[in-house]
């Protein structure tokens, strides 16, 4: 469910209106009160969500919470926020759902009650570590819109420590996990990738920094031994226009704006965080919490209408294999 006092519920319940009468049934993992607004109906198994899909939104029991204020986000709702995450996890590794999508959280606001983590997907990660899947890939971050997939490799830290966190391994990483999942969960057969450059001009043969040929470049040559199709360090200036982009499935990126500056520019409001390297399929819309405008029934639904479809899209690939 998100945070409780945020727009999670609001976008939520309009996505249920938006897909209702479709073909890609869930169900809502917290406190039917938050859906007010639209029709709900209780249950006490996810499986009872197809049946009444159409008709009201599932929400699955045992997510209450009390004196939730919309736009006034409170440190006491943490504990039902991460007990919903932690319920969605195991009810997708149990097989009784496919995916998990999950509405905005506030980190400071879970910070403030103990939580350790700087976001969903380092959550993810902790609370699969143990399993063999996860333990060979690990969660990676890819975020997507309709002609664009872009992967950070450093995600939440300051400018001026991205330099010091590139490294070869972290560039190989991230690229084999997506050149994976692309196959395994998107039906690509052969994934194209590029790795973007972090200097201006790919570092001007080192006039501009020595990170291309030091970290980039070995990193991209390791992945073509690897046997996976991928170009680079290319001029990030120059990846993303209409052209080029038609030339690979997704970028590698070395920082979190490089990735997502130009992935918002084309589709603001369409936007999907996908969680990749997981033993379990798990999505979230690229927004915040939206704090500023919960309760005022102005909240657009279009990117968590998107990640609903596109955790179905994943699903349906990866039952397939």
């Amino acid at each position: 469910m998100g945070d409780p006092a945020g727009i999670g519920p609001e976008v939520t319940a309009k996505a249920w209106q938006k897909l209702r009468m479709g073909k890609t049934p869930f169900c809502v993992l917290g406190d039917p009160a938050l859906y007010h607004f639209v029709p709900t109906r209780l249950i006490s198994r996810v499986s009872e969500a197809y049946q009444i899909f159409g008709a009201a939104l599932p929400v699955l029991e045992g997510f209450e919470t009390a004196g939730v204020l919309a736009g006034q986000p409170s440190p006491h709702h943490a504990g039902v926020v991460l007990a919903s995450i932690e319920r969605g996890v195991d009810l997708v590794l149990a097989g009784q759902a496919q995916a998990l999508v999950t509405a905005p959280i506030a980190k400071s606001v879970l910070m403030a009650a103990g939580f350790s983590h700087p976001g969903h997907t380092e959550f993810l990660g902790a609370l699969l570590a143990t399993t063999p899947f996860a333990q060979t890939r690990g969660p990676v971050m890819m975020l997507a819109v309709d002609g664009l997939r872009v992967v950070p490799v450093t995600i939440h830290c300051a400018l001026s420590e991205v330099a010091s966190r590139l490294t070869q391994e972290a560039i190989v990483h991230a690229a084999r996990v997506t050149a994976e999942a692309l196959q395994r969960d998107l039906g690509l057969t052969t994934p194209r990738l590029v790795v973007a450059a972090l200097n201006p001009h790919a570092g001007e043969d080192g006039a501009f920094g020595d990170e291309e040929g030091r970290v980039i470049a070995p990193a991209v040559k390791a992945l073509q031994a690897l046997g996976i199709k991928v170009r680079g360090p290319l001029p990030a200036d120059s990846l993303f226009h209409a052209e080029a982009r038609t030339k690979f499935d997704a970028a590698i990126c070395m920082y979190h704006d490089q990735a997502l500056i130009p992935l918002k520019a084309l589709d603001f409001w369409g936007g999907v965080n996908a969680t990749l390297g997981l033993p379990i399929i798990r999505t979230s819309p690229d927004h915040g919490t939206g704090f500023d405008i919960a309760g005022h029934g102005i909240a657009r639904p279009e990117s968590m209408i998107a990640a609903i479809r596109m955790a179905a899209t994943m699903a349906e690939g990866r039952s397939s294999l």
